[in-house]
């Protein structure tokens, strides 16, 4: 197998005006980089913001990753710039929570351990004990966290205390349990939670009896980012599949499970590659 290559990502939003793209280009010119990848967005006119991602091999780049930043803030002060580096060799830490259903998390085990999703699991974590054994099959940590609705803040603090300083990000992968604002404020725009139905439809629980009950054509799942409004936040990947007169609840349900795992498995990629920018309540996805 051929080594991949090591590689830098610059995002930035910023107003838009002329001589952005001039900009960083030869900023990454003018220090031996060699880009690989850059993508361009603006909104329209009346709102008049720019996006940009850019990436490029970090072999042979002359500025180490201190003097880098350093660099490149007299372009991010001219121009205005929101702006992050990263490193595709620091590969960002994700703690996994989920429920009893599995499907989502052995997708997501699957590709991590093929490497597809590059990125380090340094735990599940989980309101039962019903998946522990599918995390020891791929040697990953498991902590069982009951929440109890009559203690619920208590019991996510005691979370958020042991997890603190060791992941960047979490994945909700069919975690059954609404967050409690302490825990989302801890960690904003870096949780990302599937919901199995095509948002804006069927916000909440019971989305797929919602949709029978309906008799709709379609069903979907959204992967999003988690904010303190239930099913509200941005959302980073969609998928539907069809569905008819003859399909039952159980159906239904059977048809959205593998949606709910390849849309989240994609919006996971997305992330972990720095291809996300948030704008407003919407994001901006470079594929």
């Amino acid at each position: 197998m051929a080594t991949q290559k090591q590689t830098i990502t610059l995002l930035i939003s910023c107003p838009d005006q002329p001589g952005i793209v001039a900009a960083v280009s030869n900023f990454i010119f003018e220090h031996a980089g060699n880009i690989l990848e850059s993508d361009q967005h603006s909104t329209n006119q009346e709102e008049c913001t720019f996006f940009m991602r850019v990436n490029f091999a970090e072999e042979g780049f002359l500025l180490p990753a201190g003097e880098l930043e350093q660099a490149f803030r007299p372009i991010a002060e001219r121009f205005r710039m929101q702006w992050s580096i990263s490193y595709s060799r620091q590969r960002k830490r994700v703690g996994i929570f989920v429920s009893k259903l599995d499907h989502c998390l052995t997708d997501l085990l699957w590709r991590w351990k093929s490497g597809e999703l590059a990125m380090d699991i340094p735990f599940i974590i989980s309101n039962h004990q019903a998946l522990e054994a599918l995390a020891h099959m791929y040697a990953i940590p498991y902590y069982y966290f009951p929440i109890a609705r009559e203690r619920r803040i208590h019991d996510e603090q005691r979370m958020l205390d042991f997890i603190a300083g060791k992941v960047d990000f979490l994945i909700l992968a069919r975690y059954m349990q609404i967050l409690e604002p302490l825990f989302v404020d801890a960690f904003p725009h870096q949780i990302i939670n599937i919901h199995h139905s095509f948002l804006p439809a069927f916000i909440g629980a019971k989305p797929y009896q919602r949709a029978f009950e309906r008799g709709v054509k379609l069903i979907g799942a959204t992967a999003h980012y988690v904010t303190n409004n239930l099913d509200e936040g941005p959302i980073i990947a969609q998928d539907v599949i069809h569905c008819n007169h003859r399909d039952t609840v159980p159906d239904l349900m059977r048809k959205g499970l593998d949606v709910e795992r390849r849309v989240l498995a994609e919006a996971v990629r997305m992330h972990t590659e720095d291809r996300v920018l948030i704008y407003e309540n919407k994001t901006i996805v470079f594929e």
